[in-house]
């Protein structure tokens, strides 16, 4: 029997998300939530040498309509 997968609750989220973190609350895959960066759609933080990308929880939530664009 397969257990179902966590749903990730708004309030625990991470101020930090990674990419699949993204994928799994917009319900697309990682490969889009990329291509979104590179369009400025959804801009990404590069965190390391590795260039690791992180995404603001407050701008995801922009993208889903719950909260208003964060101020820069």
């Amino acid at each position: 029997m397969i257990a179902p997968k966590k749903q990730i609750s708004l309030d625990e989220m991470p101020d930090l998300l990674t990419v699949r973190e993204v994928a799994e609350v917009l319900r697309v895959s990682p490969l889009t939530i990329k291509r979104w960066g590179k369009r400025g759609k959804l801009p990404a933080i590069r965190i390391n040498s590795r260039g690791d990308r992180r995404y603001r929880k407050k701008a995801v939530l922009w993208l889903l309509g719950i909260q208003g664009k964060e101020e820069s």
